[in-house]
């Protein structure tokens, strides 16, 4: 069986495989953010990955793959705008709440006027919207709230009001590029260039574990090691899903490639050839769980929220002093209500923007090229009757 056999339709477990990845980004800043300190995972792993970084390796593994199918059967102004509802109306809402929902609130809690907080200067609310509202994360304070009131600001490290969000820009090159690809009728007509992309990227990971940021100095662009990191692992995914007719799928495969992942945690090599296992196990258990985990989240997927807001929700209960309680009961009180919010961020903002996908730019480009050409036709001038012929 191929992989694109074992995967095909909706018959597959991402939707509950995305859920656990966004809980684990949740257990692993719970140590921090709780006043225990740096989480115990990279210490683990040889310094590789935390549970954190981990986690959001699987996420561009998976986004990797689906986001790959889906280039296969969409142009590029289709794909883009697709790419647009699924990640900026969540994100947008989320800096939203942060700024004129959570802000405001714990501003006052901490004793001062709300007045003095609606300000725009550098540090304030409207600030924060505009120097984050692309992506690219420039403030992640509102003035100093948390920052003595929490146990993350009382080790010295600031009161980030969502300190998740910076990946997302990474995510969102990683769209773009592969939408260059996509208009020049690559993903298509020559697929080979994503695996060959992803080789490259392996190359320049190579060069980042020989030499720290060494990649940058071979592809300026790629200066930042996030660009290579995810980017290597998206592409991995995505080169499974343009040669998922071809990529076999068994029992074996998986097993061997979720040996390597496992093993190259504990004993190096995960950054390069680890990657690669990871992403065929995580497609593997996507296939391979069974049909009662195929059922979570393939309607509704809170994932995202989740992710978006688990910060917000552990510094909150942090605020309350939850953490108190323990390591465990913070985690998954954190993940409640972080998950409370997920559920809400889905059903009012994402699944909503979501029904947005088949409008607009979301009819693609053959639409608007065709009622031009249309009009130009109805415009032209009715060709001059022939001279008739003399008898």
């Amino acid at each position: 069986m191929s992989l694109r056999e074992a995967l095909n339709g909706h018959r597959n477990s991402f939707g509950i495989l995305r859920l656990v990845l966004a809980s684990a980004v949740i257990f692993d800043h719970a140590f921090p953010l709780g006043g225990w300190g740096t989480a115990p995972f990279k210490a683990f792993w040889r310094d590789q990955q935390s549970l954190g970084g981990l986690a959001v390796l699987g996420f561009f593994a998976i986004s990797g793959y689906l986001v790959g199918k889906s280039a296969q059967n969409a142009d590029v102004v289709q794909f883009l705008w697709r790419r647009f509802l699924r990640i900026m109306p969540g994100f947008w809402a989320a800096l939203l709440v942060g700024a004129f929902v959570v802000g405001p609130i714990y501003w006052v809690l901490e004793g001062n006027d709300l007045a003095a907080y609606l300000t725009l200067g550098p540090d304030g609310p409207v600030a924060y919207l505009y120097r984050n509202w692309l992506l690219t994360i420039g403030q992640y304070q509102i003035h100093d709230i948390w920052v003595a009131t929490t146990p993350f600001g009382l080790a010295g490290s600031g009161g980030p009001i969502n300190g998740s969000i910076w990946t997302l820009v990474y995510e969102f090159t990683c769209y773009l590029l592969l939408a260059g690809l996509l208009a020049f009728g690559i993903v298509r007509k020559a697929k080979v260039v994503i695996p060959v992309v992803a080789a490259l990227l392996l190359a320049l990971q190579i060069v980042n574990q020989v030499i720290p940021d060494g990649a940058g100095s071979v592809v300026p662009f790629f200066g930042d090691h996030w660009r290579v990191e995810f980017g290597f692992i998206f592409f991995v995914g995505a080169a499974f899903a343009v040669y998922s007719d071809r990529v076999p799928y068994s029992n074996a495969f998986g097993l061997l490639s979720g040996l390597v992942a496992a093993g190259t945690l504990v004993v190096g090599g995960f950054n390069t050839i680890g990657f690669v296992a990871f992403a065929y196990f995580l497609l593997y258990l996507a296939a391979r769980l069974p049909v009662a985990a195929q059922r979570v989240g393939a309607v509704n997927d809170y994932s995202y929220g989740i992710y978006l807001y688990g910060w917000i929700a552990e510094q909150v209960l942090a605020y309350a002093g939850v953490h108190t309680w323990g390591y465990l009961p913070y985690a998954l009180l954190s993940l409640l209500l972080a998950a409370v919010v997920g559920v809400l961020s889905w059903h009012l903002v994402e699944k909503q923007a979501l029904k947005l996908k088949d409008r607009g730019p979301g009819r693609g480009i053959a639409g608007p090229v065709a009622r031009v050409r249309a009009r130009f036709a109805r415009e032209a001038p009715a060709p001059a009757p022939a001279p008739a012929e003399a008898t």
